[in-house]
């Protein structure tokens, strides 16, 4: 199946003890790579959540947010960067000994320092029961953003599914235009071959069979007819691929790389005037479909 790497989604979920929101965001990525950013006022298990998202996404780097709003005030902490305030100190006590400054660090000035100060919400001591159910509340929570970034994802995809479709419909024209050209040159350069070799031979009287041998075999190291049949193969293995269930990125990608090394070969044996001209349009195709297919899940 061919999916989008890249969507946003959210989702909140109400109950009596919190007020619970996930956001989830999906970027292009080689592998899944899932980010946390997760509320200090309840203990949060990743390991629940990730196995979560390892069910709706198997590529791409997926940011997850979420919020927890408690029904019941939280307390602040105030914490001190002691060394910091230490270090400040000491600079401000030399330079009062220079004459630069006057008076004494003040609390005020501290809190002109952000490094000084830290304010943060003090964990709640909930019970286990009302932990449980903050978690089970943004496991929700994610399954439904998960889901809705899913469908956003597979819309997207099918544009992309459009688009690569289209091109490889153009390359499948290609690839048999590149075997004509190919196999029309092979015979031209049978021919001249054929005419050089009386010019040169003169008045000898050299082996018709031994020469057409001869021929055939240096026009045979032309022939391209085992790449144009992998290149087809491939072709047929994407059109495959894009209609399976599973996410076909990765394989799609290496497809490409296969069909590159084929193409690039086709062009350094094939004879015939429009071929060079034919090899730069199925590589230029190759490229735009390689850019899209990075957005492949």
């Amino acid at each position: 199946m061919i999916k989008s790497m890249t969507g946003f989604s959210a989702a909140t979920r109400e109950s009596d003890l919190a007020t619970v929101s996930v956001s989830v965001k999906s970027v292009n990525h080689r592998f899944l790579d899932v980010q946390f950013r997760l509320p200090q006022v309840v203990p949060v298990s990743e390991a629940a959540l990730r196995a979560i998202v390892q069910k709706h996404v198997a590529r791409g780097r997926v940011e997850i947010t979420a919020h927890v709003q408690l029904r019941r005030q939280s307390s602040p902490a105030v914490d001190i960067n002691e060394t910091f305030v230490s270090a400040l100190a000491d600079a401000v006590d030399r330079a009062r000994t220079l004459g630069f400054v006057a008076g004494s660090l003040s609390p005020a000035d501290l809190l002109r320092f952000p490094q000084a100060i830290t304010i943060t919400d003090q964990a709640v001591g909930a019970p286990e029961d009302e932990t449980k159910q903050v978690q089970q509340s943004i496991e929700e929570a994610l399954d439904q953003a998960l889901q809705e970034m899913g469908g956003m994802r597979r819309r997207e995809g099918q544009f992309l599914r459009d688009d690569l479709e289209s091109r490889r419909q153009m390359l499948i024209k290609a690839i048999d235009d590149v075997a004509m050209a190919a196999n029309n040159g092979s015979q031209s350069l049978q021919t001249r071959l054929a005419e050089r070799i009386q010019e040169i031979a003169g008045n000898l009287t050299p082996d018709p069979a031994a020469i057409a041998q001869e021929i055939v075999r240096f026009a045979a190291r032309s022939d391209i007819s085992e790449e144009v049949v992998r290149f087809r193969a491939h072709l047929v293995h994407w059109d495959e691929l894009g209609n399976a269930p599973e996410p076909c990125g990765r394989k799609l990608d290496f497809l490409l790389q296969e069909m590159n090394r084929e193409i690039n070969t086709i062009g350094a044996k094939a004879e015939g005037l429009r071929v060079s001209e034919l090899i730069v349009h199925v590589k230029a195709e190759l490229e735009r479909m390689r850019e899209q297919v990075q957005n492949v899940e």
